[in-house]
């Protein structure tokens, strides 16, 4: 059995920038073995699967190299490009997800993608974890969580752009990652995000964490529409816009490649 499968750059303009996710649409769901075999076997950050339940609307799945994942940014984008790529005259599809519920997606004029998640601003927290102070190089001004990752928030760009982080530490705060971030010169605001604990290192482009950069950082610098730039080595451009209860993200993609998977 052949399965075709779309390797999308996404949250860039140019090839080999912003983060690869590879994207499968069928008719059925694979077994979970099978889409966690693929998943490890593409070796990249997520592979998104996909199956169709009515028109232009879509049940979606993340599938890290080592396990599902709850909701990912730049593979609903990536899994958006290959299906607007595929029907033209299509304008928007809604994806659905057990964790996270309807996520309208539409394409925009400048050839972005957009997508509307839902709002999840961080809350500070006083007691910082032990492993956040002993697994970053550089202290943190503040710091806050939410339901995926703690948020290191600090006073320089040039803080989140040369720290470093301890592995074993970080990895003890599972399921929830690290994300870094500051106001920026170029951006409204930077980050870099670390996932140890879901079986990553550094995540290129991490769409799904802006449902909480952007309203923190919407609050800071009193604006809703904000330009964010993840400062990983291959880098990505994300559009935010806080509107209530959800959080608008948008980005360009292209493709990288396009092939099928023998089964």
């Amino acid at each position: 059995m052949k399965i075709k499968m779309d390797i999308i750059d996404a949250f860039t303009s140019k090839p080999f920038q912003g983060n690869p996710a590879a994207v499968i649409i069928t008719d059925d769901w694979l077994s979970e073995d099978k889409m966690q075999s693929i998943a490890f076997e593409n070796n990249l950050s997520e592979t998104a699967f996909a199956v169709a339940y009515n028109q232009n609307s879509y049940n979606i799945r993340w599938f890290s190299p080592f396990a599902e994942i709850a909701f990912c940014g730049h593979a609903t984008l990536a899994t958006a490009f290959v299906i607007f790529e595929k029907n033209p005259e299509t304008q928007s599809v809604i994806f659905n997800a057990e964790s996270v519920g309807d996520l309208m997606v539409g394409r925009k004029s400048d050839n972005s993608i957009e997508m509307n998640f839902p709002n999840r601003e961080p809350e500070l927290i006083v007691d910082i974890p032990i492993e956040i102070a002993d697994g970053l190089s550089i202290q943190p001004s503040e710091v806050l969580i939410n339901q995926q990752a703690y948020f290191a928030i600090y006073e320089n760009e040039s803080d989140v752009m040369f720290v470093t982080y301890d592995r074993e530490k970080l990895v003890k705060l599972g399921p929830r990652d690290v994300v870094v971030s500051a106001m920026s010169t170029e951006h409204d605001f930077i980050s870099r995000y670390f996932w140890p604990a879901n079986g990553g290192d550094e995540d290129p482009v991490t769409g799904s964490i802006h449902t909480g950069l952007a309203p923190y950082w919407a609050k800071k610098l009193g604006k809703s529409v904000l330009n964010a730039y993840q400062a990983s080595a291959r880098g990505g451009k994300l559009h935010c816009e806080v509107k209530g209860d959800r959080v608008i993200i948008s980005g360009k993609a292209v493709k990288y490649l396009e092939g099928f998977i023998n089964l």
